[in-house]
This record gives C-alpha cells, structure tokens and sequence, in this order.
C-alpha cells in the first residue's frame, strides 16, 4: 500500500458538496482507503479565472500505480462534468495527484509531486494540516515553501453550512 495526498477542488455549482461527494467517490473504490482529510479552504484563484475556490486534501492508502490512480482521478472529475476548455478553466471539480509515496515521476501523462505543489498555499496548508512533517519528494520539507505563498489567501471554512435554528426553548 502506498500513502498518498490529492488536492481536491472547485469553484463552478455547488463546489462544498461537489468535494464532499468527491471524497465519497474515492472511499467506495476498492483499492483506496481515506485515511484523513483536512478541513475546507476557500481560496482566491492562482493562475486562473472565475470565483473563488473550495479546496481540501485527502490523505489516501492505496493499492494502484500513481498512473491507475490518476486515472481514477479522472474519471471522478468526468462524472462531475468536468470540462477542459482551457487550461486552468474554472471547474466543477479537480482532483490531483499531489505526492505519491516517495514516488517521482515525469513523463506526459504523469507529473508526480504535482509541478506546483510547493508555489499554492491551496495544497500546502492542507497538506501540512494532514501532516506537518510532509516532505515531498524531490523538494525536501513542505513546510519550507509556506513563507513563499504567504501572500495567497486561503480562509478555513465548514465543511456543514449546517446552522442551529434557536427556538423559545433555548430563549430562556
């Protein structure tokens, strides 16, 4: 089994419930086991166009190759609708493959750590959230690269909209 991180996020529809649903599609496949998953960010977009973003991470055991599960990945983003206009084009859901155990890899289909890991607060504070320790490989400690995105806004959220109505009972 390999640990794994994916950077999940959107910024097109219902984005809360489109990541929250996203984790629930990467727990039913068999050969994946959530292990943990950080809180929601809402975050400015990096490089792209459109509103704001939801993004979280997951932590994830596997039994797939970084490719099968990127592959995965993919299929998730497809069932949301997921449209690929243009590069960084809003979207109703992302899924990426951010650090695959200590694995490198670098070819056309694959790129793994992501290749801008490390330049968006949007997977690193999650990250660090999951694991404070992260060293990512090929780039040592993630935790050194936060200085450098500390002028990206990322603002914590619930994950549940979710708000008590208070009624005359709890008036008194």
């Amino acid at each position: 089994m390999t640990l794994a991180f994916i950077g999940i996020g959107a910024n097109l529809g219902d984005a809360r419930q489109a990541l929250k649903d996203a984790i629930v599609c990467l727990a039913q496949q068999v050969g994946i086991t959530v292990m943990a998953r950080s809180s929601l960010y809402r975050t400015a977009p990096v490089d792209a166009t459109g509103g704001d973003y939801y993004n979280a991470v997951v932590k994830v055991e596997t039994s797939f190759t970084a490719a099968q599960l990127l592959r995965i990945c993919h299929h998730i983003e497809d069932q949301f609708g997921r449209e690929r206009p243009f590069r960084n084009a809003p979207r109703t859901l992302d899924l990426d493959l951010l650090v695959f155990g200590d694995e490198i890899h670098q070819d056309e289909k694959l790129v793994v750590p992501h290749p801008r890991v490390a330049e968006r607060a949007f997977t690193l504070v999650p990250l660090l959230e999951l694991d404070a320790g992260l060293v990512i490989p090929g780039l040592g400690p993630a935790a050194d690269y936060l200085a450098a995105v500390s002028g990206q806004r990322v603002e914590k959220v619930s994950f549940c909209q979710c708000t008590r109505q208070r009624d005359a009972r709890d008036a008194s």
